[in-house]
């Protein structure tokens, strides 16, 4: 099995069907990311905030976090050299997960997921995933990733026992943060209804203008981008978990045409959303 590779600024640039271990220094990303996997964050050291889902979300070190990347993500605060181990476990693998439905489909619909204490022996139990996977021959590579699906069960019920969702501690100053906070959850909500640049931008009560430009400097992408990728999103998690005709799916995700939906999946997956939802019904009945 060939290793992956992740760019500098964490930026997926591997198989969507692949499962991959590596660690970098985490840095601040120029720009909003996605790609099809859910990722699994530990930070050995320092701290770093993620703005996602309109939410500021605050990783600590020692804490597994976890999230669907499928969503545009984007780190905007990290602590100098603060490595961070990633785990990204592709999305059929986790759907053939035992994990109870209302949190799959909680994660899947942007729910990022803190572990509630720091774990023992985090720190060594990262590093120990990097070198396995990176040097290790198949046996120990499926022992890494074995013990990375471990842990995301255990997160899932850690956090739902818990019975809370954890706020971010951080809140970042800066009118261009604030903006684009309140529009990407007013996208999050309100994704299924025809969305115009102008329509958002009132809705969040600045101008079009100022919107589009607070969304560029901060996520690197422009508004209506980021509602199709979020659009996208949504469309990939009913395709992978339900048998829901696509024309169906394609109108309430927002597309205000089959035609719309299909170059626009695509596009950005590389498949068509028929071939998507057998590819991934295909893998989680492998797995």
């Amino acid at each position: 099995m060939q290793v992956e590779q992740v760019g500098s600024e964490g930026r997926w640039q591997g198989s969507p069907r692949d499962f991959l271990v590596e660690e970098h220094m985490a840095d601040t990303m120029a720009s909003a990311h996605w790609h099809d996997h859910i990722e699994i964050n530990l930070l050995r050291e320092g701290s770093m905030t993620y703005l996602f889902n309109g939410k500021q979300e605050h990783v600590e070190a020692g804490r597994l976090v976890l999230f669907w990347a499928a969503i545009p993500h984007q780190t905007v605060v990290v602590t100098p050299q603060s490595p961070l181990v990633c785990a990204y476990l592709p999305l059929a693998d986790f759907l053939a997960m035992p994990i109870e439905a209302t949190a799959r489909q909680a994660i899947l619909q942007g729910a990022f997921i803190h572990e509630p204490n720091p774990a023992d022996g985090a720190w060594s139990s990262g590093a120990r995933w990097v070198q396995e996977w990176s040097e290790g021959d198949q046996a120990r590579r499926q022992l890494v990733m074995d013990e990375v699906a471990v842990r995301v069960r255990r997160l899932v019920l850690d956090h739902a026992d818990a019975g809370v969702t954890r706020r971010s501690a951080t809140a970042l100053a800066g009118s261009g943060i604030r903006y684009t906070q309140a529009l990407t959850e007013i996208i999050s909500k309100r994704y299924r209804e025809p969305l115009t640049l102008t329509a958002i931008a009132k809705l969040a009560r600045v101008h079009p203008t100022t919107a589009n430009r607070a969304f560029r400097d901060v996520l690197g992408i422009s508004v209506m981008d980021y509602v199709t990728r979020f659009r996208l999103s949504r469309a990939m998690q009913r395709l992978a978990e339900t048998d829901d005709p696509i024309l169906e799916i394609a109108h309430d995700c927002g597309f205000g045409s089959s035609a719309r939906f299909y170059v626009a999946f695509k596009h950005h997956t590389e498949d068509t959303p028929r071939q998507f939802r057998m590819k991934m019904r295909a893998r989680s009945i492998r797995t």
